[in-house]
């Protein structure tokens, strides 16, 4: 649930007094690149998920409901991050500030509303998956398969 965290206290900073606190974060980001961070996470957990779905696939139809479900709306959060976050945090991060200040406050309101979404989608994922391990334990009976 980092992006919660990211809305609720660093989107705040972000936009608190710009130009001067979108300095800040740049100077904060200036030796790493959080963007960094979901292009790795983001497909491993993909692999993760996609492993689970494969060895699960003969216990039941809802493990692999639940599971893909799962599987589907990480993947639609990794395409929003790549698609629609990532050009918004370019605006934010790497664009000029002089001349810009609408642009970066517009990106930066859209950043924050679509944050919603991928909190909510992120939650859900989590979610389906509970559901499915709830289900696993549910009906699994050691020493039969």
């Amino acid at each position: 649930m980092i992006t919660i965290y990211n809305l609720i206290v660093d989107a705040k900073s972000w936009g608190a007094d710009i130009p001067a606190s979108i300095q800040t974060a740049r100077d904060y980001y200036s030796h790493v690149d959080p963007r960094n961070f979901f292009a790795i996470i983001a497909p491993i957990n993909q692999v993760l998920i996609l492993i689970t779905i494969i060895l699960f696939w003969k216990n039941s139809t809802s493990l692999r409901f639940y599971f893909s479900i799962s599987f589907l709306l990480y993947a639609i959060i990794a395409i929003l991050t790549f698609v629609y976050f990532i050009p918004r945090d370019i605006i934010i991060f790497t664009s000029p500030i002089e001349g810009h200040t609408e642009q970066i406050k517009t990106a930066l309101s859209q950043w924050r509303t679509m944050n919603w979404l991928r909190s909510l989608l992120g939650l859900a994922g989590i979610l389906f998956t509970f559901k499915g391990l709830d289900t696993f334990y549910k009906t699994y009976q050691p020493g039969k398969t």
